[in-house]
């Protein structure tokens, strides 16, 4: 069964087709940078890779890009629409509707509409995505695999906010969790590599968006996410965490609309408020240029991250290990080496030298004194997602 996986993140767009069930990647590629003036498009085959700047305004032009590649004469690798069987999408908020992967229906794609104000930056061109397959391969079933799932673990004292009841109960207004896709698929990584399931982890989803989970014996406990994929960290749009009465002084004070305070917390904060950049290849070089902005943003990126590390540790009552993905956590050398230093209170210290790489499999990056293993584990949401869309289909 031939399985196109479509990911499609604030900025980018991550593919892959895969065999199934023997997982043979047929081709895969990515669209990046979307909505920047310098955007890339990658499409690779066993035989073949294009490569492409170009201009995508929005995350249907790389849609578009990406299926003409897909039937193209001379590199494509469909003959016709109808080899393709399914296709498994990527869906950031399944609020409490959602607790599973799900066929779509026009019942499914209304209720990932309803959650549009959760997710802005996601569930739209996840939307997108689901319609733009349906009009390319009509033939093709297509699936949503939900970021939220996996935090449905979460226990009550983690996903509770301190809210009247008739807001926590009735309206559901909880933690839901995000980056689960991703989170599950390198925890389990993790546990297979340390030949241990009663494993305490705190796995590290760092890219334009970025998440820390805290997982014990296999299972989410707690997530730095929350009703949201605003709060948090610090990302690369996003501001993170934020005392809410900032947003009631935007809007009761300063004379903003809702809809711009949205904007802002999502779409011009985090990295790119602070620096003008939202790339974290753009930040590190002007660091290296002595941008004292950029600096001060990497020192305050990083702090965020080790607040969440100590607090994490705190609540499993210990750590085995701390697991680094996504694309800045498995390219960026600088930004993990200014997480893990001063950390060796909870017994992590960091090899320099063995940092000092972009590893393409599971790699371990901790002195020989610490006591805690750190890894990087490229994450690979996209087999994840065609797994769970094959045993669905």
């Amino acid at each position: 069964m031939n399985i196109l996986i479509i990911n499609s993140g604030s900025s980018s767009l991550k593919y892959q087709m895969i065999e199934m069930p023997s997982e043979k990647v047929l081709c895969e590629g990515l669209a990046e940078r979307i909505g920047l003036n310098d955007s890339k498009f990658v499409y690779k085959t066993e035989n073949s890779t294009v490569e492409l700047k170009t201009n995508l305004e929005n995350h249907k032009d790389g849609f578009s890009l990406l299926a003409s590649h897909l039937l193209d004469s001379k590199v494509g690798i469909l003959k016709s629409k109808d080899d393709l069987q399914a296709v498994g999408h990527r869906v950031v908020h399944g609020g409490n509707t959602f607790t599973k992967t799900r066929i779509v229906t026009p019942e499914v794609k209304s209720k990932i509409k309803d959650l549009f104000s959760l997710a802005p930056l996601h569930n739209p061109p996840n939307l997108e995505g689901i319609e733009v397959c349906e009009e390319l391969f009509p033939n093709a079933e297509q699936v949503a695999v939900f970021d939220t799932t996996f935090h449905q673990t979460i226990p009550a004292i983690a996903h509770k906010y301190a809210l009247p009841k008739e807001l926590t109960e009735k309206k559901n207004i909880r933690v839901y969790g995000f980056h689960g896709i991703s989170h599950k698929y390198v925890s389990e990584k993790a546990n297979k590599y340390l030949g241990n399931t009663k494993t305490k982890l705190i796995t590290l989803h760092l890219g334009n968006g970025a998440s820390v989970s805290a997982i014990k014996d296999g299972i989410c406990i707690d997530h730095s996410m929350g009703f949201s994929p605003t709060t948090g960290l610090v990302m690369g749009t996003r501001t993170g965490d934020i005392d809410p009465s900032v947003v009631l002084h935007l809007i009761k004070n300063l004379n903003y609309t809702p809809d711009e305070v949205s904007d802002i917390l999502n779409k011009k904060s985090g990295m790119l408020g602070m620096t003008g950049f939202s790339d974290f290849r753009d930040i590190v070089d002007k660091t290296k240029e002595g941008n004292q902005e950029c600096i001060e943003a990497l020192e305050l990126y990083s702090y965020r991250v080790k607040k969440y590390i100590g607090a994490y540790s705190a609540i499993m009552n210990g750590l085995d290990a701390i697991i680094f993905t996504a694309g800045a956590g498995e390219n960026n050398i600088e930004l993990r080496e200014m997480i893990c230093n001063e950390l060796s209170y909870l017994g992590i210290e960091i090899d320099l030298e063995l940092n000092n790489q972009r590893p393409k499999k599971i790699t371990e990056i901790q002195s020989k004194s610490s006591k805690v293993k750190i890894l990087i584990i490229p994450t690979n949401e996209e087999l994840e997602i065609a797994k769970q869309t094959y045993e669905l289909i």
